[in-house]
């Protein structure tokens, strides 16, 4: 017997459970993975709340997290039983003692990487992989905006951006998140709740504007983040935390500059082993390196069975850095 959490209908922080369960052997293609810490992302949430649905009832929560291999199931070729690994993109559960994970999800974890490290960065980092050097290939000496920067993916895009040589703005929501993301390397932040996002652009650019903003707020920045577009700008619009972006008129983006949009996620570029193992490895070179600090507050590491007490901090952005579930 093990320990996870599960759903049995979409709704808020109460509908999580903590319950037993029998781990099913590995199917073929598979690898069990005794977790030993696990990663929390917003998008946990979008499943929970029912605004992406849940492929079964119950349904387990989670993508994220690092373990030993404990078993391998049949035609597996580059996993074995002890090795030390971290996941990002596994079928929903892995809020849970034991996952089985197809063996393509699977990075092999550096010696030097701790477990807690790792399920706290490696959907933040793919996620910022994707964003900073795929979706939009940011240069050196590049000003660009990027919402929510005190977060967890906000903290590694920061200093991403300071390792690549860029000039990252950074909306925060309080003075404190400002100093987090300053010190993760910010080039300047815009608190929100005391500035207006547009006019702070448009005066750190010398009227200028940005080639690129990534925005994970959704409906509340939607306007905004246009506006601080230049001609021909790319909007990057990753996430959902204030609501979805409905009820779109085209006719905006020429309105205000020729302007691009995207909606991409980490499961449009992060498809196939060769994807992940470049991801994996540019992540991991910024951590081995020094250039990339994982912060993971005290308060943000939670007993598995806490799950439901990590979403509610998480949704009422009362969090900053990367928040964990220890088994």
């Amino acid at each position: 017997m093990a320990k996870r959490i599960e759903f049995d209908a979409p709704g808020g922080t109460d509908v999580l459970v903590y319950r037993d369960f029998t781990p099913a052997d590995p199917a073929p293609g598979e690898v069990q993975v005794e977790n030993k810490a696990i990663g929390v992302n917003y998008i946990d949430t979008y499943f929970r709340s029912g605004l992406y649905p849940a492929p079964v009832s119950p349904s387990g929560v989670g993508s994220e997290a690092a373990g030993v291999v404990v078993k391998t199931g049949a035609n597996v070729k580059h996993i074995k039983v002890g090795d030390r690994v971290v996941y990002g993109q596994s079928p929903l559960g892995a809020y849970s003692e034991i996952h089985n994970v197809p063996e393509e999800k699977l990075a092999i974890l550096p010696d030097g990487i701790s477990f807690e490290t790792a399920a706290a960065c490696f959907m933040k980092g793919l996620t910022a992989f994707y964003l900073l050097r795929k979706t939009y290939e940011v240069k050196a000496g590049e000003v660009f905006l990027f919402h929510a920067a005190a977060g967890g993916v906000g903290q590694i895009a920061c200093q991403w951006a300071k390792a690549l040589g860029a000039k990252m703005i950074g909306t925060v929501g309080s003075d404190e998140k400002a100093q987090k993301a300053k010190a993760a390397g910010a080039w300047e932040t815009i608190n929100y709740n005391k500035e207006d996002i547009v006019e702070r652009v448009l005066a750190l650019t010398d009227g200028e504007k940005v080639g690129v903003v990534y925005d994970s707020v959704g409906k509340d920045t939607w306007l905004p983040s246009l506006d601080c577009l230049k001609r021909r700008g790319l909007m990057v619009s990753y996430g959902n935390a204030s609501g979805p972006v409905t009820g779109v008129d085209l006719g905006i983006l020429n309105k205000k500059g020729s302007l691009y949009v995207t909606r991409p996620s980490v499961f449009g570029y992060i498809t196939n082993r060769e994807e992940l193992n470049e991801a994996s490895k540019a992540i991991f070179d910024l951590i081995l390196s020094g250039k990339l600090t994982i912060s993971i507050p005290a308060d943000q590491v939670y007993p598995l069975k806490d799950a439901a007490l990590a979403h509610k901090r998480l949704e009422g952005r009362a969090t900053t850095g990367s928040s964990i579930l220890i088994p």
